[in-house]
């Protein structure tokens, strides 16, 4: 997506995007046309190629990276003050609900299914999406770790990778079930490791 160069064009090139999310939400990929964002966002024909000059394919992707930071958005303020037990809770009970709101439609893995997942620029997307959550939620053991609620032996960076793995595998399941139990588990397991945390002596 090209970058507007004024704060105006950023702000119309952002309007766009938020509009073409609404709208895809309420009707689907398969029933969302340019004309209807146009209508959504009160846009131009020429505006909208002037930001998007490569069309629907280059607005959608646009569209999954604005989800793509959505998804983080909706962890907060949990997901950046994980460092006491009752803040690791309120954040597990975040996400769940997040994804019980959403149910079997999830925006952006519609977008990553139209779009296609091997391509660059939706594989780079999922990327830095699932960089930062790991980041964020490796911020959070750290920060556990620091006000000694947790064993300094805790290997930081596997234990968020296998929590963020857990959340994606119960996404999975209850995009498919319909049911929240699994992402329920896997969250509540993780969080249970890390609070019975053996202490390595050397």
């Amino acid at each position: 997506m090209p970058n507007a160069s004024t704060a105006k064009g950023r702000a119309t090139q952002a309007r766009i995007v938020e509009g073409a999310a609404q709208v895809l939400r309420e009707r689907g990929i398969a029933f969302t046309t340019l004309d209807d964002v146009r209508a959504r966002t009160s846009t131009s024909k020429s505006q909208l190629f002037h930001y998007f000059p490569g069309g629907k394919d280059e607005l959608l992707l646009a569209v999954a990276e604005f989800e793509a930071s959505r998804v983080l958005e909706d962890q907060q303020p949990h997901l950046d003050r994980l460092d006491s037990w009752e803040s690791w809770y309120r954040w597990r009970d975040a996400v769940v609900e997040r994804y019980e709101l959403q149910n079997d439609q999830c925006p952006l893995g519609n977008l990553f299914l139209h779009i296609g997942r091997s391509e660059p620029g939706t594989r780079a997307i999922v990327v830095e999406l699932m960089r930062q959550w790991q980041e964020r939620i490796a911020n959070g053991i750290r920060a556990l770790r620091s006000r000694e609620l947790i064993p300094a032996s805790v290997d930081v960076d596997r234990s968020a990778a296998a929590l963020l793995a857990g959340i994606q595998g119960g996404v999975s399941i209850m995009m498919s079930t319909g049911s929240s139990a699994h992402l329920r588990a896997a969250l509540d397991t993780g969080i249970d490791q890390l609070r019975t945390a053996p202490t390595h002596e050397r």
